[in-house]
């Protein structure tokens, strides 16, 4: 198992989890297709509830007549270091769902852990195949339906940078100290047994 600088597992898992993070240097190669389809299929088998794949990607790569729109949504610091990105993705999930039986949809309550459960598997398939990824939070979530033609009963949950990792030193300086692997709180801080017993 790797072990990069800031992170160490003491228990066994395997070591994507620790080597997986998120960068935002980028060296600005394009993606082809069969990579990028080979990211939304591992997203495809990720878990839902009631088998409901409430995820959607709408995408665009660098360059491509769809980039810009995208691209705008981005708050101006993201939009520093997303410029060298192969392609940016958002995700999206819909808040409803026709259950085996019905006819009716009804709410769908787990569709934002869903989608988070494909955008995982994404991102761990992009690491396997040599790209890296960066979920974003900082983008016009108000303009966001409307820009990316989004209707009503969905949720435009974030979006997702994907390329191939460079040197910190293509980013701005102010990002430099911050490219870096961050570390995890340890496992007893977050689990507990019976009923809820965390300081925090």
């Amino acid at each position: 198992m790797t072990q990069l600088s800031n992170r160490h597992a003491p228990h066994p898992v395997d070591s994507i989890f620790i080597d997986r993070w998120s960068p935002r240097a980028y060296t600005g190669e394009a993606i082809d297709d069969a990579s990028l389809l080979s990211l939304f299929e591992a997203a495809r088998w990720a878990p839902s509830a009631n088998n409901s794949q409430p995820w959607r990607f709408i995408y665009a790569k660098n360059g491509s007549a769809h980039w810009g729109d995208l691209f705008a949504l981005l708050n101006e610091n993201n939009q520093r270091w997303v410029n060298r990105a192969a392609v940016l993705i958002a995700l999206v999930s819909k808040k409803t769902h026709v259950r085996p039986g019905e006819t009716v949809p009804s709410p769908l309550k787990n569709h934002s852990l869903d989608a988070g459960a494909a955008w995982a598997s994404l991102a761990f398939q992009a690491y396997q195949l040599g790209w890296r990824t960066r979920a974003i939070g900082g983008f016009n979530r108000d303009a966001a339906p409307e820009v990316l033609g989004v209707p009503e009963g969905y949720q435009v949950e974030i979006l997702i940078a994907v390329g191939k990792q460079a040197d910190k030193s293509v980013l701005p300086e102010d990002f430099h100290e911050r490219e870096q692997p961050t570390p995890r709180k340890p496992v007893e801080r977050f689990i507990a047994e019976g009923k809820f017993s965390f300081a925090e």
